[in-house]
C-alpha cells in the first residue's frame, strides 16, 4: 500500500518533537536554594509622595501624547502635500 513512508516520516517526527520537549522541561527548572537570600526592605511611599508620582506620570503622559498627535499630523500634512503634488 502506498503512505507507509509518509506515516513513518509523521511517526518520527513526532517521537522527535516529543523528545525535544522532554530536555526542555528539565532544563527550565529552577537549582539552588534561596534560603540564605535576605530580602531588601523598602521604605512605605507617604501619600503626598504617592500624589507628585501621579502628577508627574500625568505630565509625562500628556507631553508624550502631544508629541505622538504632533508627529502624526505632520504626516498627514505631508501626504495630503504629496498626494496634491502627484
Amino acid at each position: 500500500m502506498g503512505g507507509e513512508g509518509s506515516m513513518m516520516a509523521a511517526i518520527n517526527s513526532l517521537k522527535n518533537n516529543r523528545s525535544l520537549l522532554s530536555k526542555r522541561k528539565e532544563k527550565g527548572a529552577l537549582e539552588g536554594s534561596y534560603a540564605n537570600v535576605k530580602l531588601a526592605e523598602f521604605p512605605k511611599a507617604i501619600p503626598e509622595q504617592l500624589k507628585e508620582i501621579r502628577n508627574k506620570t500625568i505630565k509625562e503622559n500628556k507631553k508624550a501624547k502631544v508629541k505622538i498627535m504632533s508627529c502624526f499630523i505632520l504626516f498627514l500634512i505631508l501626504i495630503s502635500t504629496f498626494i496634491y503634488l502627484i
